[in-house]
């Protein structure tokens, strides 16, 4: 009984919504307007800077100085 009942009343919700008229949509007046471009490109070098050195093997002393692991982060046999 509750099945059916179940049944009518979602084909009836169904069928309202569906006779609902949808075809009223609103209108948007689209505003344009023109874009302009200004743009400066500054080269300035600055020289204060500092280099930074990027290390590419594995056993360089600083990737090995990140990387430590300590005696708790290795597994234990059971």
């Amino acid at each position: 009984m509750k099945t059916i009942f179940t049944i009518i009343a979602v084909t009836f919700f169904g069928t309202m919504a569906s006779a609902q008229d949808i075809s009223k949509e609103a209108k948007v007046d689209a505003l344009t307007v023109g874009v302009e471009l200004d743009v400066t490109i500054s080269n300035t070098i600055r020289k204060d800077r500092k280099m930074v050195r990027l290390y590419k093997f594995k056993n360089s002393r600083i990737k090995k100085e990140l990387s430590f692991k300590t005696k708790k982060n290795r597994a234990k046999l059971a």
